[in-house]
């Protein structure tokens, strides 16, 4: 199955095709090979799996991959990425390994001749969704692999659809109601509801799989994939039964603490 199996009009210069599967942060095995680390992306391309992965743009104005706003969880620093800049965010290490913090860069370079596509995400932070939109899109300007993009924040999409019209995107969400994350009430129900996808026009929705039958996400997802004819994304899957679930449903399943490829051998 494909993302581009219906293809909106302004997704059709794009002829990437996406993997059946993609590993969670880089396919990790902690506390060995930490999330969003080099070594995690390598280890995905040995085993053939594209990669989800999530981009911050800090203080300088560099992009780097890491999945949290705040550091403490990963490195053990204090505040939060935004604020550092190359240098010092270099002197950080990753979850007691030797590993930095890549650089969206490093990871391009990566994957850019392996054949495999990338999920990536933009993380945005105080508002900058604009900014993070555009040196995301202008870097993958000179990217020659498959890859698309996607969003908690519809806006970021919503700059990237303006500014790169024929990137494949999708919309993330979760049941916000159960996890509030801060949020006032408006806006978890503007983000679980999809309430943007006129503005955004995804080409897939990225739903929490365990929210999955939640009656506000539920109903918001099918919905959205009925209306939209977009496809559907699940994450983040840990189960092996709950991956063949996904995959036999027609869901692309983004996923982690397994190795899918044993499922696919014990399948045959």
């Amino acid at each position: 199955m494909s993302l581009f199996d219906k293809k909106s009009k302004e997704s059709e210069k794009r002829e990437a095709r996406l993997a059946k599967r993609y590993a969670h942060r880089g396919f990790h095995s902690k506390p060995e090979i930490p999330e969003n680390s080099l070594p995690a992306f390598r280890r995905a391309i040995e085993y053939g799996f594209g990669s989800e992965l999530d981009v911050h743009l800090i203080a300088d104005g560099s992009l780097v991959i890491f999945h949290d706003e705040k550091l403490e969880r990963q490195t053990g620093a204090k505040g939060e990425i935004e604020d550092y800049d190359i240098t010092n965010l270099r002197k950080l290490r990753l979850e007691g390994t030797d590993e930095q913090i890549p650089t969206f860069d490093e990871v391009l370079d990566l994957y850019e001749n392996s054949g495999l596509p990338l999920v990536i995400e933009l993380k945005s932070s105080r508002g900058n969704y604009r900014e993070l939109a555009e040196a995301v899109c202008k870097r993958l300007d000179r990217y020659t692999g498959d890859f698309v993009v996607e969003s908690f924040d519809p806006r970021a999409m919503v700059a990237v659809r303006k500014l790169r019209p024929q990137f494949i995107r999708g919309q993330l969400v979760q049941n916000f109601f159960r996890k509030r994350e801060g949020l006032p009430f408006w806006q978890a129900s503007l983000l679980t509801f999809l309430m943007m996808n006129a503005w955004v026009k995804p080409d897939f929705i990225a739903f929490r799989y365990r929210d999955r039958n939640s009656r506000s996400l539920g109903y918001s997802v099918r919905k959205s994939l009925k209306k939209e004819g977009v496809a559907a994304v699940a994450w983040t899957i840990t189960k092996p039964e709950d991956y063949k679930d996904a995959v036999k449903a027609g869901i692309i399943p983004i996923f982690e603490q397994f190795d899918p490829n044993e499922l696919d051998d014990n399948d045959n």
